[in-house]
């Protein structure tokens, strides 16, 4: 049998730390950045962990 290929696309997106967790980036901080506070685009600059209810399929798409 062949092996299995990792998701491209969940692969850019993910990276692990170092206790085995999922780190992802925020949403909406590609355009229409006029109308959003200092505060609020600042705060979605940092990385953040995936949810518990998210993670058994994010690790399903990074098995390679």
């Amino acid at each position: 049998m062949p092996k299995m290929k990792t998701k491209s696309g969940a692969k850019k997106r993910f990276k692990f730390t170092g206790s085995g967790k999922i780190k992802r980036k925020h949403a909406f901080k590609s355009h229409i950045l006029t109308k959003k506070s200092k505060k609020r685009k600042r705060n979605l600059t940092y990385f953040t962990t995936v949810d518990k209810a998210d993670e058994k399929n994010i690790r399903r798409m990074l098995r390679s």
